[in-house]
């Protein structure tokens, strides 16, 4: 990975762009949905970056770049069109303190804009290393179509809602709240209402969870039977995305465990009374094995009260030799 992936804070800060055309427009057409404040440096500007600078998204500075220019910028974009003032102007934000891109220059940038999904305020960036801007712009079109745009309504309520929700236990209750708004609740008052208070539909979602039981975990046994996780069928790599707690042994891939949530504990595996006091306890726990589990185990948890499920593997096809055909 040679590009860090982040998200940036740039309400309220300077962003500095050097130039005034076609390649400067499509830069500011991304620019302008942040909060920052955007100074444009070129003595002939398009009309359209003119029109941006009459509604206020943007300030117009007449002249080529000066030393001091992007002095307090977080960012500064090189969009000259020519090679030799893009060098320029890159030479002088840099000695003002500014991270700088170039346009459609790889090589001497210090970072590059991603293809974004965009829905305000779940935003979705999608890099290649700036080696391949057309398969960016395949998967970001793929990702648009999977995402509906009342997602960003759902997402603000959310935000709005984060404090109060804390009145959850951090972890498995708190997770099936948030899953249950967004794929369930939420959508469903949006259905019915494109209008619905999504604060009234938390508090009483909220009121249920809090007053409702504590739930008993579970144990997936999920079997990997490569290495290549590609090879996993669908609903263990769900469960991936979901378990508390995944257990394996040295024999299971480290593709295979990367696909895990990042908050996942990750341990041996245990026997069937450790997991009958994990599961207890409210925690999901995925047990990646290489072969079946044994059926005193299964047996054993599920006279426990405990839910146990086996996920069956893929098995990689065994390698085949040409047979010849004969008369």
């Amino acid at each position: 990975m040679q590009h860090f992936p982040i998200f940036m804070a740039l309400a309220g800060r300077r962003v500095i762009l050097s130039g005034g055309g076609d390649a400067a427009m499509a830069k500011l057409r991304l620019l302008m949905k942040t909060e920052a404040h955007l100074t444009v440096f070129t003595p002939t500007p398009v009309p359209q970056i003119e029109a941006w600078e009459a509604e206020g998204r943007l300030r117009i500075m007449r002249r080529a770049m000066e030393p001091g220019d992007a002095l307090c910028a977080a960012l500064f974009y090189a969009a000259d069109e020519d090679a030799t003032e893009d060098a320029r102007t890159v030479h002088l934000a840099r000695a003002d303190g500014a991270l700088t891109n170039i346009v459609d220059n790889l090589a001497d940038s210090q970072f590059i804009t991603p293809a974004i999904v965009d829905r305000d305020p779940v935003t979705i960036a999608i890099g290649t290393e700036g080696t391949a801007p057309v398969l960016a712009r395949a998967i970001k079109a793929d990702i648009e179509a999977m995402l509906p745009a009342r997602l960003g309504p759902l997402a603000r309520a959310a935000k709005g809602f984060r404090r109060v929700a804390e009145a959850l236990p951090v972890g498995r209750a708190r997770r099936a709240f948030w899953t249950e708004f967004f794929f369930i609740k939420g959508p469903d008052a949006l259905d019915r209402d494109e209008t619905a208070d999504l604060h009234n539909v938390l508090d009483q979602q909220l009121h249920t969870h809090l007053t409702a039981q504590s739930a008993k975990g579970r144990v997936t046994f999920a079997i990997a039977a490569a290495a290549d996780p590609e090879l996993l069928p669908l609903k263990t790599r769900n469960t991936l995305h979901e378990a508390d707690l995944v257990l394996h042994g040295p024999e299971i891939a480290p593709e295979i465990l990367e696909l895990a949530r990042r908050e996942a504990a990750f341990g041996p595996l245990s026997d069937a009374t450790h997991m009958t006091h994990a599961a207890a306890e409210g925690t999901h726990i995925l047990a990646l094995v290489t072969t079946p589990p044994a059926p005193a185990t299964l047996a054993a948890l599920r006279s426990a009260g405990i839910d146990a499920l086996v996920i069956p593997g893929i098995a990689p096809l065994p390698n085949l030799t040409m047979l010849k055909e004969t008369a």
